[in-house]
C-alpha cells in the first residue's frame, strides 16, 4: 500500500516565523520517525509567497533564508495570480496538508480556507474555529456565554470617539492589567500596565498590531497553567503542566512573555503534573475539554489557564496551533500523557483525515430557483 504524502507547511509573515520553522522541523522528525508517510515541506516566505519543497527544506534545517528566497522570487512570474502558491503545483499528489505556521496566516484561518477550496484533508481545526479563537475578545465573549470562568475585561478600539482611560480600568478591573492585541500570536503586542502612564505605552504598542485591543484584569498570586487537548469528537487531555518565572509570585510582575517562551526559558521552572488539589486538576480539564467543543476546535489545541492563590481557575486563552519547539510546553505534556512525539503527529493527521471525511458527509445541495415572478412594490409591478 502506498504513503500517504504529507505536506508539512511553516513559516508565514508572523513574528513567530522563526518559531514555526522550529516546530516544523520537529513534527518532520516525528512523522519520519513513523515510517508511514511520505514528507514534503513548504516554506511560506515574509513577503507570503510559497517556496519550492527542495529550498524549503534547507530552511527548515536553518539555512539562511534570506538567499534562498530571493533565488526562488527570480523563477516565478510575479505578475500571475496564482504565483504565490505556485510551488504547490511542483509536488507530487497531496493527500493532506499539515500547517505549522503560527500567528498570522495558519491561526486566523486563512490557510484553512485555502485547503477547503483545495478540497484537501488538513491537521487541525477549521477555518471557524481558528479565526473564532485568535480573536482574543470573541474568545472571552464565548466562553463568558458558556460559563467557562475566565477574566474580568474591557475591549477598546482605535478609532473609539471615547477613548478608554486608565482611571476606567483602575475603577473596573484594578491594577495591574495585561494589555493585548485582539488579533496577534503568543505573547506579541502584550504588555503589563499598573499606572497611567505604562497602559498609555501598552495601547499605543497594541495598536501596532491590531485595531483593536483586550485590557484583562489580573490574577492574584499567579500561577500558569497549561493543558495540551487533541482530537476532534472524541476529545482526550493532556497533564496539566505548569510554569513558573521569577518574580511571577506576590505582586506578579514576572511573567510568561516571548522572551521566556521562546528564547530563554533557562530561569522557568516547570511542573508536570502540575500539584493541584484533585478536584482542582478535574475542573481546569473539564473548563479545556468545554472550551475545545464550544469553540468549534478540532485536531489539536493547548488551553491557557491562570490560577489565583485561592486555587482558582480561569481560562486565558485557547492555541489552536500550539508551537512544538524543544521548548515547549505543549510538545512535553504528551509525553508526559503517554504519547511520545511520533505517536501524537500520527494521531493528528488521522484527525485531519477524519475530520475531512466527516465533512464530506455535511449536504451543500440547493434547489434550482425556476422563473421569477416578482412581486408588487408600491402596487406597481
Amino acid at each position: 500500500m502506498s504513503k500517504k504524502h504529507v505536506v508539512l507547511l511553516f513559516g508565514g509573515n508572523s513574528s513567530e516565523h522563526d518559531v514555526s520553522k522550529r516546530s516544523a522541523y520537529n513534527y518532520y522528525q516525528a512523522l519520519k520517525q513513523t515510517g508511514k508517510y511520505d514528507l514534503s515541506v513548504i516554506a511560506i516566505a515574509q513577503n507570503g509567497y510559497f517556496i519550492d519543497a527542495e529550498r524549503s527544506f534547507e530552511i527548515m534545517n536553518q539555512a539562511d533564508e534570506g538567499p534562498l528566497v530571493d533565488a526562488y522570487m527570480q523563477t516565478v512570474a510575479q505578475d500571475e495570480i496564482l504565483s504565490p502558491i505556485a510551488a504547490l503545483q511542483a509536488l507530487p499528489k497531496i493527500d493532506i496538508f499539515f500547517p505549522v505556521v503560527h500567528g498570522n496566516l495558519g491561526e486566523d484561518g486563512t490557510l484553512q480556507g485555502l485547503f477547503r477550496l483545495l478540497q484537501k484533508p488538513y491537521v487541525g481545526a477549521s477555518l471557524r474555529g481558528h479565526a473564532i479563537s485568535f480573536d482574543k475578545v470573541i474568545t472571552k465573549e464565548i466562553l463568558t456565554a458558556n460559563g467557562i470562568r475566565n477574566t474580568k475585561y474591557l475591549v477598546t478600539y482605535q478609532n473609539d470617539e471615547q477613548p478608554l482611560t486608565w482611571a476606567k480600568v483602575e475603577k473596573e478591573l484594578g491594577s495591574p492589567v495585561f494589555v493585548k492585541a485582539a488579533n496577534q500570536g503568543s505573547s506579541v503586542g502584550i504588555s503589563r500596565a499598573e499606572n497611567e502612564a505604562e497602559f498609555e505605552a501598552a495601547l499605543a504598542d497594541s495598536f501596532q498590531y491590531d485595531r483593536k485591543v483586550l485590557v484583562e484584569a489580573a490574577v492574584n498570586g499567579p500561577r500558569e497553567l497549561e493543558v495540551g487537548v487533541i482530537g476532534n469528537d472524541d476529545i482526550l487531555v493532556s497533564e496539566i503542566g505548569a510554569h513558573q518565572v521569577p518574580d511571577q509570585g506576590g505582586d506578579g510582575k514576572g511573567w510568561y512573555d516571548y522572551q521566556s517562551k521562546f528564547v530563554d526559558n533557562s530561569a522557568v521552572s516547570f511542573e508536570i503534573p502540575a500539584k493541584l488539589p484533585e478536584e482542582v486538576t478535574a475542573e481546569i480539564k473539564a473548563m479545556a475539554k468545554k472550551a475545545y467543543q464550544v469553540l468549534n476546535l478540532a485536531g489539536e489545541a493547548r488551553m491557557d489557564f491562570l490560577i489565583d492563590n485561592n486555587n482558582v481557575p480561569y481560562l486565558g486563552e485557547p492555541n489552536t496551533l500550539p508551537g512544538f519547539t524543544n521548548m515547549s510546553l505543549f510538545k512535553r505534556l504528551w509525553d508526559y500523557s503517554n504519547i511520545d512525539n511520533a505517536k501524537l503527529a500520527d494521531m493528528m493527521v488521522q484527525y485531519g483525515f477524519e475530520a475531512f471525511d466527516r465533512d464530506q458527509q455535511i449536504s451543500y445541495s440547493f434547489e434550482s430557483l425556476g422563473e421569477e415572478k416578482v412581486g408588487t412594490f408600491n402596487g406597481k409591478k
